[in-house]
């Protein structure tokens, strides 16, 4: 049973269940937070008024973590959380992944709120 534990081993040996720290530099962080501010300008340019859309920033041990999240008036709120690996802090993210997360975000907020309301409205597009 001790071989499934991932925390098993004999101590200062086997360093199991810890991962490596991820250095992340200034100018990483700078380009992480400006790329997450991007995408949350980007999912209010999609959504009406009364949206609120928010972003949050961690680092953790396994580096940095981002959470776009939109709260619709009517419904559940909606999040997308992501974590970079290293060529993406390096490089930035890609105009395609921002992108790809606005839309995503903006639509299951609009899908969150007419969920709520009901059967009362028209969808605009199939």
């Amino acid at each position: 049973m001790n071989g499934n534990n991932p925390y098993a081993g004999a101590p200062g040996v086997v360093d199991a269940g810890a991962p490596p720290e991820v250095e992340v530099t200034p100018e990483e962080r700078r380009a992480l937070r400006d790329a997450v501010a991007g995408i949350v300008a980007r999912t209010q340019s999609y959504l009406p008024g009364g949206y609120t859309v928010g972003s949050e920033l961690s680092y953790g041990m396994n580096g940095p973590e981002a959470t776009v999240a939109v709260h619709p008036p009517a419904g559940r709120p909606v999040s997308a959380g992501f974590a970079p690996d290293a060529d993406d802090l390096e490089t930035g993210l890609s105009e395609a992944d921002r992108e790809e997360v606005a839309r995503g975000l903006a639509a299951s907020a609009a899908l969150q709120t007419m969920n709520a309301v009901g059967d009362g409205l028209t969808p605009t597009a199939r």
